[in-house]
């Protein structure tokens, strides 16, 4: 069987859900980093507190409190790129067993598919933990490069590094805080990818699904609105 007979094997409703489902992840990627300027995302509002953090690490007396948290922040991301990495194996595992996937998936919903479609299904989903593997792994590297400049913030208020090496440790951190975002994003959608497994009008369904979660979490959740109101 040749790969063009191989991929006969999807209807073309397949590559309509899993164009959308790639779609969908990409464009909430762009909306979120790059929002209107009247209509603020949540990432984009805690990336203006991220400043504000490390200009009061400046006159903080100790700082052991900003250690803290970043410890914290490094620790979520191991966990995540952890957990990341045992999906993956788990996916890899069900793959490298097609036949006998093949056999319970056909059983539960009663479609008769070859065990290449299954392989080529979860395949979608394992690359999606890959790439969230990859960015929590980066972001945790880059919160620790943010612990470095933090600890280089002169204890000395006069001293005329302070203010550079706090903006420093401040962009670092937002780009790390932006991967472990993206990371995030990516396990969403291997979520969404699973529900290929019922057809492809679930597979668009999980995603749109998918999509109106995340979008409302950074744009109309009751999170944003107190991060919004710089009054109280």
């Amino acid at each position: 069987m040749t790969w063009t007979d191989r991929f006969a094997l999807f209807a073309p409703l397949d590559f309509v859900g899993l164009t959308f489902l790639v779609t969908c992840w990409l464009i909430i990627g762009l909306i979120i980093e790059n929002p209107p300027k009247n209509k603020p995302s949540v990432s984009n509002l805690m990336a203006q507190y991220r400043r504000e953090w490390m200009t009061q690490l400046i006159t903080r007396s100790p700082r052991i409190f900003d250690a803290q948290i970043l410890g914290s922040l490094r620790q979520g991301t191991a966990f995540f790129a952890s957990t990341s990495m045992l999906a993956i194996g788990g996916t890899l595992a069900m793959i490298g067993n097609g036949e006998q996937l093949s056999g319970i998936a056909n059983d539960l919903i009663l479609i008769s598919d070859p065990a290449f479609v299954w392989e080529i299904k979860l395949l979608v989903i394992a690359l999606f933990l890959t790439n969230a593997f990859l960015k929590f792994v980066w972001s945790n590297r880059l919160f620790g490069y943010t612990a470095v400049l933090a600890a280089a913030v002169p204890n000395e208020v006069t001293d005329p590094q302070c203010i550079p090496r706090s903006k420093q440790a401040a962009e670092i951190g937002i780009i790390a805080a932006r991967g472990f975002n993206r990371g995030l994003r990516s396990i969403y959608f291997a979520l969404a990818g699973v529900a290929w497994v019922i057809g492809p009008i679930a597979l668009i369904v999980a995603a749109l699904f998918t999509l109106g979660i995340i979008y409302r979490r950074e744009f109309a959740s009751a999170s944003r609105q107190i991060l919004m109101n710089t009054t109280s």
